[in-house]
Parts: structure tokens; C-alpha cells; sequence
């Protein structure tokens, strides 16, 4: 795929082809669960996931979807902590926390500033808090919240694809500087990061996606991103699936996850991990994609590559 749409893929088209948002609670998480993590530590250990419910994130980016679960509106001071421990009441123990708020933890129409000292106060038993931010948001202001935690603090950060032509596209409002300059911020302040990479995300082709990912970990990881997570570009927010239909963009194949995976991992330059949500989507064989999806996670447990599923389908 080398061609782009005529028109500007700006907020207002992108919005204009979004289906309804779904109902949101603003005093509950609309989702939250615990997994096994493999920690820069050598040890697999239990993570707890906790997404919240705020008001929807500035940005409109192309390919995201987490505005399906957003207000329209900002939450009231003390939600969040509200939320927090509902789900961490409703939780088995773990070691580490994620707070991901379906765009920008510090931004303060989503995430009241106010609530910061009832947070770090739920979440002082915790090892590890990773919360979630766009480059442009990584200022010195977060500090303030890092003052107020007693865990070790990581930021994910989207980086998205490190394409000259598809990044600016992508209506992230933001270019390769941005993310670098965020980067060395938050190294120079001894904050952990972790780098989220779409795997083929439109106008570019299967071949393309896989080149364009593997650059994309290269380029985290040089600058001392800890950890990267590969997301397929996944359709279902309206945008993508006009691009679809209009031969913009076609969803990656499971087999270039995997490629990809077990180029991160050979770089041995810090974790690399799959992001399996909805995994089958990629997949057009029933009698592997079991057995492919339990390798990508065991690859994502254990951090080694492992060997390749066997299938007539490849």
C-alpha cells in the first residue's frame, strides 16, 4: 500500500465515523483483571489491571478505540480513587499495578490533580505503578505525582510506528522528536518506560508493517525504553474499518506478530511482549490459533523465543 485517502484524516472526520460510546460509570473501572507479567527482575509475577473510567483523551487518534468507555464530561474529584478501590477490593494481591485511563493519566480534565494524594495512598503497597501518557503530556508537573508515590513509578508511552509518511497521519499530533524529547525526560528523572508499536497500522502493506515495527522497537530501545508491546492494529472504531473498506488498510496477520516478537526478543535490549487482546481476529486458521496464541504467551511470560507451531496452513 503506498496511496493515502485525498482528504485530511483530521478530529472531525475521525469522529464522524465513530459508532455509539458505551455506557460509562464514572465511579466504576468499566474493566479490570490480573495476569502474570515477566518483571526486568527474572521473576514472573502478578499485575493488576485496573482501566477507568474518565473523560475522554484530546486526542483523536486514527487507529484508537478507548473512547468507547469514556464521559463526555470530567469525573468528580474523588472518582478515581472511588474506582480504584472498588477494583483493588474485587482483585486477588498483586505485586504490580497498571492505572491505564483510556488516554493520558495526567491529564487534568481526566484525572483530577486533587486526586493524586488519595491515589498514591491506595496504591502504596504496590511495588510498581505504570500509568499511561502521550509524549506531549510528559512535563515537569508528573513529578508532582511521583513525589506522592512510595512505588517505583513507569509511564507507557504510544510511539506508534516510526514511518515518516503513516506517523503524521495518524492525527496523534505529535512527531518522532516529541516522543524522543519525552523519553530523555523521564530517563534523565529515572522514570521506566514502555513503548507501545502498532503492527501494520494503515497504508502500509504485510511486508511493510513487519519492517516498520521492527524499526520502531530498534529506535525504543536506543533511546532506553525498558519495554516494548506490539499491538496488531485492530478495526472497530469506525475510522479504520472506512479504511478498510476503501483498501486503506488491511489487519496484520498473526504470523507478523510473531515475527516481530521474536525479532524484539533477539535484540536483548529489554522486554518485548504481544498484546493478544481479541488475538483470533488475526488468525484465518482454526486448528492453530490455540496453539499459537498459548506460544506468544508463554513467549511474553518467559522472554525467549520458542518453537514455531507446525500447521498446513503456512
Amino acid at each position: 500500500m503506498d496511496s493515502y485517502p485525498s482528504f485530511k484524516l483530521d478530529d472531525q472526520w475521525i469522529r464522524s465515523q465513530r459508532p455509539e460510546k458505551n455506557r460509562a460509570d464514572p465511579f466504576k473501572p468499566y474493566a479490570y483483571h490480573t495476569e502474570k507479567e515477566f518483571y526486568s527482575s527474572g521473576r514472573v509475577e502478578d499485575v493488576t489491571t485496573i482501566f477507568l473510567t474518565n473523560r475522554e483523551c484530546p486526542f483523536n487518534c486514527l487507529m484508537c478505540d478507548l473512547w468507547k468507555n469514556t464521559t463526555d464530561i470530567k469525573v468528580p474529584v474523588g472518582a478515581i480513587p472511588q474506582q480504584i478501590e472498588f477494583a483493588l477490593n474485587n482483585s486477588p494481591k498483586a505485586k504490580h499495578l497498571k492505572l491505564y485511563n483510556s488516554g493520558n493519566f495526567f491529564d487534568q480534565q481526566a484525572i483530577p490533580i486533587d486526586d493524586y494524594p488519595d491515589i498514591a495512598l491506595i496504591v502504596s503497597e504496590f511495588e510498581t505503578v505504570i500509568v499511561e501518557s502521550h509524549p506531549k503530556m510528559i512535563t515537569p508537573g508528573i513529578l508532582n505525582f511521583r513525589k506522592l508515590l512510595k512505588p517505583e513509578l513507569q509511564i507507557a508511552l504510544g510511539l506508534e510506528t516510526i514511518h515518516p509518511e503513516v506517523l503524521p497521519l495518524l492525527n496523534k499530533r505529535m512527531v518522532i522528536s516529541d516522543f524522543e524529547k519525552a523519553i530523555f525526560f523521564l530517563n534523565e528523572n529515572k522514570i521506566t518506560t514502555r513503548a507501545f508499536i502498532l503492527l501494520r497500522p494503515p497504508f502500509l502493506s504485510e511486508k511493510e508493517g513487519i519492517s516498520w515495527a521492527k524499526r520502531s522497537i530498534e529506535f525504543a530501545f536506543k533511546l532506553g525504553v525498558e519495554c516494548c508491546v506490539v499491538i496488531p492494529t485492530r478495526k472497530g472504531n469506525g475510522a479504520i474499518d472506512w479504511l478498510e473498506k476503501n483498501k486503506f488498510f488491511t489487519s496484520p496477520d498473526i504470523d507478523s506478530l510473531e515475527k516481530v516478537v521474536e525479532f524484539g526478543l533477539d535484540l536483548k535490549l529489554g522486554r518485548v511482549f504481544s498484546d493478544l487482546w481479541d488475538i483470533e481476529l488475526f488468525s484465518n486458521c482454526n486448528n492453530c490459533i490455540n496453539a499459537r496464541k498459548t506460544r506468544l504467551e508463554n513467549m511474553n511470560l518467559y522472554q525467549k523465543k520458542l518453537p514455531i507451531v507446525s500447521c498446513s496452513c503456512m
